[in-house]
Formats: structure tokens, C-alpha cells, sequence
């Protein structure tokens, strides 16, 4: 190299580039390139001619060989915008199931196929990294953004997310795991303070990122909006630095979550903190890393960290090795996986032996979501696939006859309804529009009359009950969670007039979140819940329903009898305060700073609230039903080192072939530190079993996964004494149990995260 000459960024000379990078070159790195944010053709971060609707870039600099990289929307597909000037060609993506699908697999191996096609799709539409996975635990069944989250457990959420990070990162491509953290609610999502005691924040909200982190490393994760404490999680040093990094050894970057320059947060704190990434950036950020170190109050030594972790990300990208992306992924196999994932997580709720269909050739198709199927949620989180399967076609393509008459009603009002529903959109409900994803229209009625009309030419009814949710709102216990009136109606006079003549109807739950059920599953004679299945939704569905594949979802969350069963919705969303949505975007308006969420029922989410406090429920944890049956057997629990190695065996004593789910639930011995009931410590699924086959399931739990937070001594603690593994089939359909002695175990952490203010915690 001659003496002028600059280095070029490659793997073995990263000292050598940061130390040849000025101060502006160092600063720019830090911040993604802003532009507006609603160009249709814009990339966020400034770089439109390389991916159109990608959610933001990192800059060049081209005289050390550093090149752009891509940030896309995620992650249940690669979200970019379908069409680009210039060309007739469409840029579409696969569709793959949402978060709380993926998940009712309980399958981490099938996730990460996922993963990697998703992964394979990133890379082909010349992107390095895809915002996702969403790993925010549902706190609450109102959280609009459930759909793209994996579960109320957050052994379940990091097992599951640490499977679709392998997969992604196994086709050389990142994630951005997100939003770290506490991150429970979209309303005021940018300003509230969620105010958590220290060990739920470990056990619940933060323990999923640690089993992801440990199990995947993930290149990058997300920091999210909201407050933890009284201090934004972007620039909350005790949450970056000494749990992720002095905790935890993570090595990769962390970006802001998709806002600006913040009231009460600086960018000088965002990097002192170990934000290493702004975005979607703007100039006077760069202006503010610059100042900060010229007038000293920015270390030169926290910016050239953040830097040489940021050239640590770039060297491993696509767009370092230049790539060739084609634009063209493989749809025709990405949607046999969507087609196969979709149907292992969708679950059977009920079934009093209707299902599988044996001599259906002609069904009633009810419901305005049989002919406008949902494939996914709304918000950054939503897909553009090229087709979405809804039921008349899925049924179509398995042979089986609609309804004419009502295909023609429901298709016309459709088609008029997306027309009402977007004259009277407010303008300021950006998230209300198609680029933004799926929108629900409004249920119809129909007369006995009519409903009766259709008996006598169909063999049963499907009647498709859909809810949509997404990014910027939550859910409202009336019209989202519970069932309107039109659709109550529905639901009885369909089942009065099919069960008159002997004939059965199914109802299909279109929804990536819960719903009430209680007051009505008595009618139907089964219930599929979907979710928001992908764009093979309608097939995998009628996969189902003929019997092609037996059923072998289990849901990730307590479906309760009403809203306000959880111990949380008391404090859901919380004290609020509005704001706009220049003032989400951080146009530079103040945000409002008093609105907080207090985390009153403290470690008890979910069924750890529900089989602690003895509740009723309308659907456990854990729960789903198959076409078959399966007994669990010989359970052998015994240690081994720092381990304790669980196995069961799981046989099919039933007539078809399926699979099933093993849980394994741990209860604790009495000791100083209150304990949930249980919790789920293991889980494994079986390959698919004939009739009379069996299958032994080996699962291990580190001793260190047992244990609770003890907020005293800052450490993490397993007590001595007598645990009892129960082994079933949910939290409440317990099979086989065991126990074993275990010896103390103790992990000291950073004693940080510590509540402000005095809050009312839950107690047994």
C-alpha cells in the first residue's frame, strides 16, 4: 500500500479502517440516511435506488469500502413495496404464518425451515437484514400487535425465536430481534413508561432475549420505543450494555427502533448507552455525535466502540460480498412450507367428531372473511405476497363445492365495502390502508330465510369468524375481542338451521390474536383457530378439515373466558397520554412524558396468573386437539452435572397417524422466593406416528433455567430441594409426573432495572 493510499474494509483490517475514518465518517456510520418517510418508492434510510419500501439502510463510504447495507421490514416475510418506477415487474413475498402461528407448532425444527426461506427471500431482494422476530411476550390479549409475537411464556418465545433466528441467519443474512424490551403495548408505545419490578423484568420480559441471544446470536437486536423505569430502553445503558453484553456476552449491534430525535433522549446518551445504530437517521444526529466529542461529552472511545461493532456487522453482510441477488425467490417452494408450517400451528379448539370431513362434497360458506381471508396483520409486520389462498379456494382446490349465492353476496359486498371503508378512512390512520396491509371489513348480517336457503343444497356450513390488528393501536374488549352482534347472530341462526337437518358447521378463527369463546362454542360442532396462516391459509385449512394432515397445534397463550380474567388488563394499557403521529415519527414535536404503564401483577402472565390463582379459563395453555390419541408413559427424570435430563414416552393409541406435543411443567419446592404453580421448562414434538407407534422424548433443563430472580442479592437462584417435573399434553391436561432433588444453584448479574416508584405487586 502506498503511503497515501486508504484501507479498504475487509474482515482482517477492521482496527486499520477505523483508524483511518475521520470524525464525520464515524459519526454518519452510526446513523441511517432519513428521507421521507411515506415515499412509495423511498428506501427510509436514503438509498431508494437499492430496495424500494425497505425499511432503512446503514450509509456508504465508499473510500474505505464500505458499502450500504439494507434494513427490511419483517417478519413474517420480507416487506417491501411490490412495485418500483421504471419496471412492470412485481417484487412480491411469501407470506409465512405470523408470530402466534409459528409458534402453535411448538416445532423449532419446522421454524427454522421457515426461517431460512424467509432468510433466502431477504437475501434475493438484496437486503442484509430483516427486522424481526417480534419477541415481546402477550402480556395482555388486547396488545394490537400480538400477531407478530410468539407467546405469554418466554421459555416458549426464545426457544422459537432462537430456531427462526438460526434459520435466517443459516442463508448469511441478519435479524434484528425485537423490541428490546417490556415492549407489551402499541398505545403510547413511543412515551410509556412500563414500570416493572427487577424480577419480573428478568423472568418475564427479559428471558426470552437471553435464550435467543445465548442459542442464535443474533447480528442485530432492536431497542424499542417505550421507557422501562424512567428510562427509554434506547438509551438505557443498564439494559444495553450491562444485561446484554456484561450479562448475557452478546457481540452484535443495536439500532433504535424507527424514530427520531426524542424529548429527554439525547443521541450522545443513545451511544454512551451501546446504541450503535440510528434509525432511520437524521443529519442532525451525525451533527450531535460530532459536537458531542468536539465539546467533550461524548468519549471518543464509545464512539470508535459502536463503530468497530457496526464494520463488525458489515463484513459479514451480502452487500459486502456484493451478492448477486436474483429478485426472484423461489415462491413455488417457499409456499410448500407456509402450506406445511401453517397447518401444524393452526389448532383445534373443539371437535365433538365432525372433523375430518368423510362425505363432504358441497359446503355454506359464511362470513365475510371466508372470501376476503387474512393472511397476516397490518403495521411494519405485514407482507405483499403475490396471492392470498382464502376458503373458497381452499376448499375449491380440495374438491369440495361453495355456495354460489353466497359467494356472489359476500363478493359484492366486498368489493363495496373496501370502497366505503377507504372514503371514510381518517387521514390520520396511516396504518388504515392496503400498503399497510389487509384491512377487516365489517361483519353482515343475513335473514333466517336466507341462511335456511342454503341448508338443503350443502353438506355443513363454515362460518369464518376475523379479526385484524397491527402496528400504532391496541384492541377493544367490545368490537375486537369480543363478538359483534352480527356476528352472534351469525354463529346461532347458522347452527340452528344446520343442526335442524342434521347437518354440522365449523366455524374458522381468522384472527393472529384471542378471542372470546366462552358464550359461544357450545353451537358449532368444531373450531379451528387459524390465526393468520400466510398466504396458503385457505389450503391448509382444507388440509385440515379433509383430513390430509391431523391437527397438532397447541396454543402459546390462556384464551380466557373474558378480557378482564387477566390480572393485567387492570392495568392495560394504563395512564396515557395522546399523541400524534408526527410526534411517533419524531418530527421533532415534544412527546408527552407522563404516560406509564404499572406491571401491578408482576410475574404472574398468563397461565402463570391462571393455574397459580386457580381461575377458570375458556382454553389453557398448552391446548389443542388431534384425530388421534396419545398416552404418555414411563417418565425418567435424573440429573446429570448441571443439567437435568427429562424423557418421556409418547405412543399413539388412536386409528390415524399424528403428532404431539410433550410439556414438561416444573413446580418448585417451598423456599424463601414466591414461586408460580408451575412453568414450562421443556418442551418437545414428536414425529408424525402411526397407530400403535411410539416415540421417546429426550428434553434437558439446565439447572440455571429453574431458577427465579432474587432481587436482594441481584442473582439468579434455584433453591434447594424436591422439584416435580409434570409431563402432559398443556398446563392443565398434566399426563405423568416426577421428582428430583436439586442442589442450590446462584448466578450473580448486574444489579440494575430497579423500579422508581413503589408498586403494588401481585401476591399469592
Amino acid at each position: 500500500m502506498t503511503m497515501n493510499a486508504q484501507p479498504k474494509l475487509s474482515a482482517n483490517n477492521i482496527d486499520e479502517v477505523l483508524q483511518a475514518m475521520t470524525l464525520e465518517e464515524k459519526a454518519k456510520l452510526l446513523v441511517g440516511g432519513a428521507n421521507n418517510f411515506f415515499s412509495a418508492n423511498a428506501v427510509v434510510g436514503g438509498e431508494a435506488t437499492l430496495v424500494a419500501g425497505a425499511a432503512g439502510t446503514t450509509p456508504a463510504i465508499p473510500r474505505l469500502g464500505i458499502p450500504a447495507t439494507v434494513l427490511t421490514d419483517g417478519p413474517a416475510g420480507v416487506r417491501i413495496n411490490p412495485t418500483r418506477r421504471g419496471t412492470d415487474k412485481t417484487y412480491y413475498a411469501t407470506a409465512f404464518p405470523i408470530g402466534s402461528c409459528l409458534a402453535s407448532t411448538w416445532n423449532t425444527e419446522l421454524v427454522g425451515k421457515v426461517g431460512q426461506a424467509i432468510g433466502n427471500e431477504t437475501k434475493e431482494y438484496r437486503c442484509d437484514v430483516i427486522l424481526g422476530p417480534g419477541m415481546n411476550l402477550h402480556r395482555n390479549p388486547l396488545c394490537g400487535r400480538n400477531f407478530e409475537y410468539y407467546s405469554e411464556d418466554p421459555f416458549l418465545t426464545g426457544k422459537i425465536a432462537a430456531a427462526y433466528i438460526n434459520g435466517v441467519q443459516k442463508e448469511d443474512v441478519g435479524v434484528s430481534a425485537k423490541h428490546f424490551a417490556v415492549n407489551s403495548q402499541e398505545t403510547d408505545r413511543t412515551s410509556v413508561d412500563e414500570r416493572l419490578s427487577q424480577r419480573a423484568a428478568r423472568e418475564i420480559y427479559l428471558r426470552g432475549f437471553e435464550i435467543a441471544v445465548r442459542e442464535s446470536n443474533p447480528w442485530t437486536i432492536m431497542a424499542s420505543y417505550n421507557l422501562i423505569n424512567g428510562i427509554h430502553s434506547m438509551g438505557n445503558r443498564d439494559l444495553l450494555t450491562s444485561i446484554l453484553r456484561d450479562d448475557w456476552g452478546y457481540k452484535g449491534i443495536v439500532m433504535t427502533d424507527w424514530i427520531g430525535i426524542r424529548q429527554g433522549l439525547t443521541t450522545v446518551s443513545e451511544v454512551q448507552a451501546g446504541n450503535d445504530l440510528m434509525e432511520p437517521g437524521q443529519p442532525a444526529q451525525v451533527q450531535e455525535i460530532i459536537e458531542g466529542v468536539k465539546n467533550g461529552k461524548l468519549a471518543i472511545a464509545d464512539v470508535d466502540r459502536n463503530v468497530r461493532r457496526m464494520l463488525e456487522y458489515i463484513v459479514k453482510t451480502p452487500s459486502f460480498r456484493q451478492y448477486p441477488a436474483s429478485n426472484d425467490p423461489d415462491f413455488k417452494a417457499h409456499a410448500a412450507i407456509t402450506r406445511q408450517s401453517a397447518a401444524e400451528g393452526i389448532v383445534l379448539l373443539k371437535n365433538n367428531g365432525t372433523l375430518p370431513w368423510k362425505n363432504v362434497k358441497s359446503v355454506a360458506l359464511f362470513g365475510e372473511n371466508s372470501y376476503d381471508f387474512l393472511s397476516g396483520g397490518t403495521g411494519s409486520g405485514c407482507v405483499h405476497p403475490p396471492y392470498v389462498v382464502d376458503m373458497l379456494e381452499g376448499l375449491k382446490n380440495a374438491g369440495i363445492k361453495s355456495s354460489e349465492t353466497l359467494t356472489d353476496i359476500y363478493r359484492k359486498y366486498i368489493a363495496y365495502a373496501r370502497v366505503k371503508f377507504q372514503a371514510e378512512r381518517h387521514p390520520a390512520k396511516w396504518f388504515q390502508t392496503e400498503s399497510m396491509g389487509q384491512q377487516k371489513y365489517p361483519e353482515i348480517g343475513l335473514s333466517p330465510i336466507a341462511i335456511e336457503k342454503e341448508v338443503r343444497g350443502a353438506d355443513a356450513a363454515i362460518i369464518t369468524i376475523g379479526r385484524q390488528a397491527g402496528e400504532g393501536i391496541d384492541r377493544d374488549i367490545d368490537t375486537e375481542f369480543n363478538l359483534i352482534p352480527e356476528e352472534r347472530a351469525l354463529i346461532t341462526d347458522v347452527c340452528n338451521a344446520f343442526h335442524a337437518a342434521g347437518k354440522p358447521v365449523i366455524v374458522i378463527i381468522n384472527s393472529g390474536s384471542v378471542i372470546e369463546t366462552a358464550s359461544w362454542s357450545g353451537y358449532p360442532d368444531a373450531i379451528l383457530c387459524a390465526w393468520q396462516p400466510g398466504m396458503e391459509g385457505g389450503n391448509s385449512i382444507a388440509d385440515l378439515l379433509t383430513g390430509k394432515v391431523n391437527p397438532s397445534g397447541k396454543l402459546t397463550m390462556t384464551w380466557p373466558i373474558a378480557a378482564t380474567d387477566h390480572a393485567s388488563t387492570k392495568n392495560f394499557p394504563g395512564a396515557l397520554d395522546d399523541y400524534s403521529l408526527m410526534q411517533m415519527l419524531g418530527n421533532g414535536q415534544p412527546i408527552p412524558g407522563h404516560a406509564y404503564t404499572n406491571h401491578e401483577e408482576d410475574i404472574y402472565v398468563g397461565y402463570r396468573y391462571f393455574d397459580t390463582f386457580s381461575r377458570e379459563v375458556a382454553y389453557p395453555f398448552g391446548y389443542g386437539l388431534s384425530y388421534t390419541t396419545f398416552e404418555f408413559s414411563k417418565p425418567v427424570v435424573k440429573a446429570k452435572g448441571n443439567n437435568v435430563e427429562v424423557s418421556i414416552t409418547v405412543k399413539n393409541i388412536g386409528s390415524v397417524s399424528g403428532k404431539e406435543v410433550a410439556q414438561v411443567y416444573v413446580a418448585a419446592p417451598k423456599g424463601r422466593l414466591e414461586k408460580p404453580a408451575q412453568e414450562l421448562k421443556a418442551f418437545a414434538k414428536t414425529r408424525e406416528l402411526q397407530p400403535g407407534e411410539s416415540q421417546i422424548l429426550t428434553m434437558t433443563i439446565p439447572v440455571r433455567d429453574m431458577a427465579s430472580f432474587d432481587e436482594a442479592n441481584s442473582q439468579w437462584l434455584t433453591e434447594a430441594g424436591n422439584y416435580t417435573f409434570r409431563i402432559g399434553a398443556s398446563s392443565r391436561d398434566i399426563r405423568c409426573t416426577a421428582v428430583l432433588k436439586i442442589a442450590e444453584y446462584t448466578e450473580p448479574v448486574s444489579n440494575v432495572l430497579a423500579p422508581k416508584q413503589k408498586l403494588n405487586l401481585l401476591k399469592q
